[in-house]
């Protein structure tokens, strides 16, 4: 033991053997493993939560495998929790193992978590007039991620931050000075300046990353770094953060309590910054009065799976690091790192099919030493390998270089917990479906594509489906790629370490992901304020297939329907039930009840919709037009079986059309779209399409009107163009009208017409401007036929026909085909 450290409570004798580091540094890692070995303390003490001792043996688990984090979260409010990383090349990580391998007692001496989670709650955040203000996502880091982490801080445990505090909170009292910010952001960057650097990072790496640390001096970094600290403390105090003030007091306290134990065999691992404090002459009775009266909340604690890309500071937590992958990597091969690391780097970009030589690794190495030699450091750097990587094997490109950043510099790291650690019944649930249902949780996010007609793929969408429910967003659903059927889902997997918490959040409606999925839409389903949000958790229930929970949701649906005399309302939640009774067709689920309360909601539709289409101003009219379109769909995909129960309802949801069409009380935009409806239903001729088209734009009728009716009609960008663009009577008038137009009315219509032909895809537009520049004269394609179809030929075009066949039998997987087939596809082609 070293003589300047003495007891806490200034006794006479030799002091604690205090391993002052730097959270997440490997090269403080392994000098902590040289000092414990030179040492041979009798007991570890180690910065971090005290309820988290009956956890530490679970470190020497065959299964354990870094990065992993200690979550703790209050017992009654689940969602507010705290996480303490720990990565393999962590000083605090790599004194739990020695001491495990040893069978020394290893033991956490920071302030409990009960007083962490509490203080926390009663600390207020600050409003955006009061400090920075903070997103929800950001709000959401901070409350999962404590910006000290087991007070882990960002770099050498820095002043004003001491557990889980919110951001903003703490700040030093008085007027700023830019040099007390500097060291209450970090202590490190002032060491770094004092030395002539102007990167912390560098300065760090130069002198302890790059430092080999020998048996004869495994305590001179400490005592260095030790007295450094002090001096920063007497120059800046606690940076006006009583938090460490009181953190200290109790690691203070342990430390004298582990001495009586062990007499002075005792050896402390903590942040830097802390080693002052702890070396500070105090009495028992001052320690425990700035303990006294603080707040409590009853906690449970365990280990959970932790990423590299979260122990990023681009991720959001407040004592991460720049380089997680770079640190794992200095720690896990001390010997010819750079070679190593280029190494690494050529494999990636050859995977990625970039042409990487054992040459290029060669000449790497060597503009890497040099570069190391040019800038007067020990040994090549991050810096150094990045632009060496940069020069040789990228051939100056920043885009692979991203790629090496993100995958190798920060890394995809996922670390693994033991079955055995304690967990709520809900997570063990989850990981027991997780392991029979093959989805291993991974950090890179990836896409699932299930087959539904698969029993496996069915079960996979029900946990995922279920978890959403639950809040835990594992997975997120995405468009399917070249299938439309309801048998296919494609899901866009994450697992994030925040998860966990969701998971124990979740668990209070819970034990099993089935019963706590139910409970929970039970009750989302009474709390639900509008309709529309009834009938999408209905549509959620079936997708998740929660039998059990289906019937209070129908019976909310049903109870709310019938009270809700807003046809709007009806008609947005018209179309997720109609939606969900596809779903019951691939995954065998009743839905006889949802199709009965469907189709008596389309009947309010169509009888409400009427009355509810008059005398609306331009923005009700958009939006009617909206819910139109959406029971449009909602009426086409209903089933034959629920059109024989209730009547012929896609007949009667015509007849709503045509009266639509033919109201004047009804916006333009509203009669422009149910007449295209029609016509694409084929129940409107389009002599007749082209006629009502004619009365619009005819000249008794108002060029705002005349416009909005043209939007509903063509716009959208729901094939509107490529109908003007066929059928060149309807551009013919729209051409005509749109010339006609007064002057003085031009300049209102103008924005609606830009909005409506804007939504065209470039070459429908293209080709609509070139047939109104040819001018009516010269649109031979406009003369009706013997087809009887404007734009058409009266026969077939052989040559024409006969040279998309190659691409139809590829389509339509035929071999060669004889005179049949080819007829056929003839017939086709007509």
């Amino acid at each position: 033991m070293t003589g300047v450290d003495r007891p806490p409570g200034g006794a006479v004798g030799p002091g604690p053997l205090l391993l002052g580091v730097r959270h997440h540094g490997p090269g403080s890692a392994r000098a902590v493993r040289a000092a414990l070995e030179a040492a041979r303390p009798r007991v570890v003490l180690i910065e971090g939560p005290p309820e988290a001792d009956a956890l530490i043996p679970l470190a020497a688990d065959e299964e354990m495998r870094p990065p992993v984090a200690l979550l703790a979260h209050a017992v009654d409010e689940p969602g507010r929790s705290a996480f303490w990383p720990l990565a393999e090349f962590s000083p605090e990580w790599v004194a739990i193992r020695w001491a495990l391998e040893h069978g020394v007692p290893a033991r956490f001496i920071d302030l409990p978590a009960t007083h962490t989670l509490a203080w926390e709650k009663e600390e207020p955040t600050p409003t955006p007039d009061q400090g920075e203000s903070e997103s929800p996502e950001a709000e959401g880091e901070r409350n999962a991620s404590p910006r000290d982490g087991s007070g882990e801080p960002e770099v050498a445990d820095r002043p004003g931050a001491s557990g889980p505090t919110p951001s903003g909170a703490g700040e030093p009292s008085g007027p700023p000075q830019a040099s007390e910010d500097t060291v209450r952001i970090d202590p490190l960057a002032v060491l770094a300046e004092a030395a002539g650097y102007d990167d912390p990072e560098r300065w760090w790496e130069d002198v302890v990353e790059h430092r080999g640390v020998g048996r004869g001096d495994a305590l001179a970094p400490f005592a260095a770094l030790g007295e450094a600290m002090a001096a920063l403390r007497e120059e800046y105090g606690t940076g006006g953060h009583d938090r460490d003030l009181v953190r200290e007091a109790y690691m203070r306290l342990q430390v004298r309590a582990a001495q009586r134990e062990f007499e002075h065999d005792v050896a402390v691992v903590c942040g830097a910054w802390h080693v002052p404090a702890l070396r500070q002459r105090t009495t028992v009775a001052a320690d425990r009065a700035l303990l006294k009266g603080l707040p409590k909340v009853k906690t449970d604690m365990t280990w959970v799976p932790w990423t590299y890309r979260r122990l990023a500071r681009a991720g959001g937590y407040g004592a991460g690091i720049d380089s997680p992958g770079w640190y794992g990597h200095l720690f896990s091969a001390p010997d010819r790192p750079v070679e190593r690391w280029l190494t690494k780097v050529a494999r990636l970009l050859r995977e990625e099919d970039r042409i990487v030589s054992s040459a290029h690794v060669i000449e790497a190495v060597r503009l890497a030493g040099t570069l190391a030699a040019l800038r007067g450091r020990p040994l090549p750097g991050l810096s150094e390998t990045t632009d060496a990587v940069r020069a040789v094997m990228c051939e100056g490109s920043d885009v692979p270089l991203a790629l090496v950043h993100d995958r190798l510099v920060v890394g995809d790291v996922l670390g693994e917990v033991p079955a055995s650690a304690p967990a709520v019944p809900l997570q063990r649930d989850l990981a027991r479906l997780q392991k029979r249902l093959r989805l291993k949780p991974e950090p890179s996010e990836r896409e699932l594509e299930l087959d539904l007609r698969k029993e496996t793929d069915t079960e996979r969408s029900r946990l995922l489906h279920r978890l959403r429910l639950l809040g835990v967003g594992w997975g997120e659903p995405m468009a399917s790629r070249g299938s439309t059927g309801t048998f296919r889902e494609t899901w866009r997997l994450r697992w994030e370490p925040e998860l966990a918490v969701r998971v124990a959040e979740a668990g209070v409606w819970g034990t099993t992901v089935l019963a706590a999925a139910t409970a929970k839409a039970e009750t989302d389903a009474v709390a639900a304020q509008a309709l529309a949000d009834v009938t999408a958790l209905a549509e959620r229930c079936l997708l998740a297939e929660l039998p059990d929970a289906l019937p209070v949701v129908m019976r909310v649906l049903a109870d709310r329907a019938a009270l809700d005399a807003d046809v709007g309302h009806l008609a947005q939640a018209l179309p997720a039930l109609v939606r969900s009774l596809r779903y019951g067709d691939v995954r065998g689920t009743d839905t006889e009840a949802l199709a009965g309360v469907a189709a008596g909601l389309a009947e309010r539709v169509f009888v409400g919709l009427p009355p509810a289409c008059a005398a609306l101003d331009a923005e009700a009219a958009e939006e009617m037009r909206r819910h139109v379109d959406a029971v449009h769909g909602a009426v086409g995909l209903l089933g034959e079986g629920t059109a024989a129960a209730h009547g012929d309802m896609r007949a009667r949801w015509r007849a709503v059309l045509r009266v639509l069409s033919g109201r004047d009380t009804v916006p333009g935009v509203i009669r422009g779209r149910t007449v295209r409806l029609l016509l694409d239903d084929g129940e409107l001729a389009q002599d007749e399409a082209a006629r009502l088209m004619g009365l619009v734009l005819s000249p008794g009728t108002a060029p705002a009107d005349a416009a909005a009716w043209i939007e509903g009609f063509v716009g959208g960008g729901s094939g509107g163009g490529m109908l003007l663009v066929h059928d060149e009577r309807l551009l013919g008038l729209v051409d005509a009208w749109l010339t006609g137009v007064p002057a003085e009315a031009f300049t209102d219509v103008l924005p609606l017409l830009r909005r409506t032909f804007s939504a065209y895809e470039p070459g429908v537009r293209r080709t609509l401007g070139e047939l109104v520049r040819r001018g009516p004269g010269a649109r031979g394609s406009a003369v009706v036929t013997g087809a009887g179809v404007p734009g058409f030929a009266s026969d077939l075009d052989a040559g024409r026909a006969d040279a998309v066949m190659p691409v139809l039998r590829l389509l339509l997987g035929l071999d060669e085909p004889d005179g049949s087939e080819v007829d056929d596809l003839v017939g086709v082609a007509r």
